[in-house]
């Protein structure tokens, strides 16, 4: 990572293997950037609908924080809903995957609704959003079901990708949910609901 104009910076790595830096922000503009290569195979998420949903009481206790709510997760806001919506929902895979389809139908998109302060409650009752919003809206809504689940974010262009509505990808970068559904290990990430094209 690159500052203008250079500041010292500590860096540290997170619980989750992200490379962090802290520094402190002098008055006035201050850049932040960086040069990087990604390797990707270019192959499409692997689709398991067959995937099943563990039982809580089965979760390594390190997943069960992705179920707590938190400022932008109001699960005690939208659990009445959730569970009144896709609570006759087979559980796993399918589950997941309605809520995202759900989160995808219900929130209409457009960078004029940016807000810092929204939260996916207010995501639900505004019903719009950019990327990140849909990521709490659908994280929330799958912690309200006992499905653990968190937010990442990454930046891939749409170069040389055929257009397809479904695609995740967008130009400017996406937001998109890793939801555990069936064993930690095979965890189910979508990213329709999450597109901003």
């Amino acid at each position: 990572m690159r500052t203008d104009p250079p500041v010292p910076a500590t860096e540290y790595t997170d619980r989750y293997g992200n490379i962090c830096h802290v520094i402190r922000a002098p008055a006035g503009r201050v850049t932040l950037s960086a040069d990087f290569m990604i390797r990707d195979s270019g192959e499409t998420d692997e689709v398991a609908p067959g995937a099943t949903q563990a039982p809580l009481e089965t979760l390594p206790v390190d997943t069960l924080v992705y179920l707590l709510g938190s400022r932008y997760c109001e699960t005690d806001r939208l659990s009445n809903f959730a569970w009144s919506t896709f609570g006759k929902i087979p559980q796993g895979w399918t589950l997941v995957q309605t809520i995202v389809d759900f989160v995808h139908d219900h929130v209409t998109f457009g960078y004029p609704h940016a807000n810092v302060s929204r939260t996916a409650h207010d995501t639900f009752v505004e019903r719009k959003g950019v990327c990140r919003d849909f990521a709490h809206l659908a994280v929330t809504l799958c912690r309200c079901m006992n499905i653990p689940a968190r937010y990442c974010t990454g930046y891939l262009g749409d170069i040389g990708v055929p257009p397809d509505p479904r695609r995740w990808i967008s130009a400017l970068g996406s937001r998109l949910i890793s939801a555990t559904a069936g064993t930690p290990s095979t965890p189910v990430t979508t990213r329709r609901a999450l597109a901003a094209s």
